[in-house]
């Protein structure tokens, strides 16, 4: 099936080798995996997803309601601060809700009598290279970290998240700093049912020693008594998605600059913010500057190599285009979103949402 460009392309085969290493970590370990929706909420990819993971975390109410209605399972509800009209429909939906202060769980600890509470632990440290996604960042608002506060929750709560991992490829790394938390806040863990260590950690990336994560995880789920649980984002669909583009125009002022019907603004966002080149074509000699079509004079995905001269209407393939990607698409510039398409495992290539003025017109007001 040939479909227009632009549009998101999901691997189901690429899928599956992450859940296949995402459900192995699970037998070896002990350890609980769930999807994080906040990286990824491509829910037509779930019925395949369902079956290698246990649930899903969220960090909104809207998150947290898909995952109950499209994933199922066991569902974990956090916010970084919920609200009074809020709360209500999120214990309906919540399996276990994680509040990310002392004062929320004040607030709320009595209305979520009924399912299991947790708090989120900020341990002080973090492997993020980023300020900007940096939870242990100067005056953190994500957690708990003083003692006393974390006593004052005992006997109200099962459980804690902690978030500390950002693209961490490092097992020592990670293994030194769970020493760390071990020190720091064991005497308090061991008191609890379970522990989330968050997402971020790379373990389906090439060569991850995946038994030494394994061993690792098992043996701080024994030393605590505690469920260990994960929320791999990044590491459950990496390199398991593609944005399909065409060039619409080729400009040389100097640099020879191809224009796509496409935007990195509104399309692969999380590559600006943090001002990183998308995984582009890097073969032959025929350098290109790959630019976006909207009005913003920094839309562009980056430099990449061909094998020959570009032409109007070749179609270039942009890779890893699923994690904290697909979840930020916007309407910027009115430019129309991309597709979503599914290739199956027989490599059938099938739509499974498109998106009209409609929904560009619904989206306001």
């Amino acid at each position: 099936m040939t479909l227009p460009t632009p549009y998101y392309l999901m691997d189901m085969a690429a899928l599956r080798r992450n859940m296949e290493i995402v459900a192995k970590l699970r037998e070896a370990s002990g350890a609980k995996a769930l999807l994080a929706l906040k990286c990824f909420a491509t829910w037509s990819a779930f019925d395949l997803m369902r079956g290698y993971m246990d649930g899903t975390t969220s960090s909104s109410l809207f998150e947290l309601r898909l995952g109950r209605e499209k994933f199922g399972k066991e569902t974990h509800a956090y916010s970084v601060a919920w609200s009074d009209h809020e709360i209500d429909e999120a214990i309906g939906y919540a399996d276990k809700i994680i509040f990310n202060s002392l004062t929320q769980l004040d607030r709320f600890a009595d209305k979520a009598g009924h399912i299991e509470r947790g708090l989120r632990l900020n341990p002080r440290f973090s492997t993020s290279g980023f300020d900007l996604a940096d939870p242990a960042r100067p005056f953190s608002r994500l957690g708990e970290w003083d003692m006393a506060r974390l006593e004052q929750a005992e006997g109200r709560i099962s459980g804690v998240m902690i978030h500390y991992n950002c693209e961490n490829d490092d097992f020592d790394l990670f293994s030194t700093q769970l020493d760390r938390i071990e020190r720091e806040f064991g005497d308090f863990l061991k008191r609890l049912d379970w522990v989330s260590l968050g997402g971020g950690i790379h373990f389906t990336g090439e060569d991850y020693p995946l038994d030494r994560l394994a061993d690792r995880l098992k043996a701080f789920s024994d030393s605590l008594g505690v469920q260990v649980y994960l929320e791999p984002g990044e590491a459950s669909i990496t390199r398991s998605a593609s944005l399909e583009v065409s060039v619409l125009d080729i400009i040389d002022n100097g640099k020879k600059v191809a224009i796509v019907d496409s935007s990195i603004e509104a399309h692969m966002l999380d590559l600006l913010i943090y001002r990183e080149t998308a995984k582009l074509p890097m073969t032959g000699s025929h350098a290109y500057q790959i630019a976006g079509k909207t009005c913003l004079a920094g839309d562009i995905f980056g430099d990449a190599q061909f094998d020959r001269p570009l032409e109007i209407g070749d179609r270039i393939s942009i890779a890893d285009a699923a994690g904290y990607t697909m979840v930020k698409k916007n309407w910027f510039n009115g430019v129309n979103m991309p597709t979503i398409a599914i290739r199956d495992e027989d490599g059938t290539i099938r739509l499974v949402r498109d998106f009209t003025y409609d929904d560009y017109r619904d989206s306001l007001s």
